[in-house]
């Protein structure tokens, strides 16, 4: 995750009405001493694409010690109230995006308590209406931001529930843990494995492997044949470097994915939103117009999905989008045209930039 410069159970009856109410108001080298081919990891797919999202974020970058709160959300909220506020922000980033794919983060806090019946809100809504929703553990603050899993004893219990509720619901995607940057590759690999042998019933195809580190390359979980089968998570950031021309931001995110395009999704990816920057435009001497612009050349190139940081996110100078209308009916607004331009070049919309 990046940390930013400024920085229930239901019948299906009520589940369906509540919908209704809701909608109706509302190829380069790898990296040294990892090489990676296309057949030690069996793809999914022949590709990504079908990936089209955001990432919807707590004000806090999602690490924390206790529950979660989805920007435009109270954690005092119902069920009913989570899953009507959710919906409208869910078709907000569909009708001013074009967005299919909405990444959430969750962590034993959230899950573990009585707040989980309230937080399946948001992710029965984005499911409902058609999106996909790719789950991700998210380790805590302070002490506990190492990069390591904060606590076994409820880590487990919590995807056991997570995967209890949502294993049959083919729009619901698990992701083992975020940038798991406290483990060596090989540990981190072993790790992934333990979670795919613990939950083999769930189809390998609707799991996102982190990339190791901080989710920076791919290729070392992708040769590891006991991850056969599963996608790949790709966070890639343009504040990594002070300043890269255009081929070397090229250059630098293909050396990450190796030869993996084909199982990999970048689930993270941004750049500053806010402070006015034209994507639309080349600008050679600008350091995040370059990265935006080849990133999302490059997400079209090899036909990678692609979910952008954060879609939502108070506060935070990268966000996409931001909160208008009131608390209880939530909308949103687009912050940068030519950022939702260069993401919609990237899902293989949209025009090219201009020279």
């Amino acid at each position: 995750m990046r940390k930013t410069p400024t920085r229930a159970s239901r019948t299906p009856h009520l589940r369906a009405a509540l919908v209704a109410v809701a909608v109706a108001a509302v190829t380069g080298t790898t990296l040294a001493g990892s090489p990676a081919a296309a057949s030690s990891g069996a793809a999914p797919t022949t590709d990504t694409t079908q990936f089209k999202g955001v990432n919807w974020a707590d004000p806090r970058d999602n690490f924390a010690d206790d529950l979660l709160q989805l920007s435009g959300l109270s954690t005092t909220d119902t069920y009913r109230q989570t899953y009507a506020k959710a919906t409208r922000i869910i078709a907000a980033f569909r009708a001013n995006l074009g967005a299919n794919t909405v990444r959430l983060p969750i962590n034993p806090y959230t899950v573990n308590g009585a707040y989980w019946k309230s937080y399946r809100g948001v992710i029965d809504a984005a499911s409902d209406q058609g999106f996909k929703v790719i789950v991700s553990y998210w380790e805590g603050t302070g002490s506990q931001k190492d990069g390591f899993i904060d606590d076994t004893a409820t880590y487990w219990p919590m995807w056991d529930t997570v995967v209890k509720a949502y294993k049959n619901d083919k729009h619901v995607y698990f992701e083992p843990m975020n940038e798991p940057h406290g483990y060596t590759d090989t540990e981190w690999a072993d790790i992934a494995a333990k979670w795919l042998s613990t939950y083999a019933k769930v189809p390998r195809n609707r799991v996102f492997v982190s990339g190791a580190g901080y989710n920076d390359h791919v290729t070392t979980v992708c040769a590891d044949p006991r991850l056969k089968g599963t996608y790949l998570s790709l966070h890639h950031y343009g504040f990594w470097k002070d300043y890269a021309t255009y081929d070397q931001w090229v250059a630098d995110l293909k050396v990450r994915i190796g030869d993996c395009a084909n199982r990999t999704v970048a689930d993270e990816f941004g750049a500053p939103m806010t402070t006015g920057l034209n994507y639309n435009v080349k600008t050679p001497d600008d350091n995040f117009v370059n990265y935006v612009q080849a990133v999302t050349d490059t997400f079209r190139e090899l036909k990678m999905g692609s979910v952008y940081w954060p879609g939502l996110r108070t506060d935070d100078t990268y966000s996409l989008q931001t909160l208008t209308g009131t608390a209880d009916r939530p909308w949103l607004a687009t912050t940068n045209q030519s950022g939702a331009d260069r993401l919609a070049w990237a899902w293989g919309r949209g025009k090219p930039v201009k020279g």
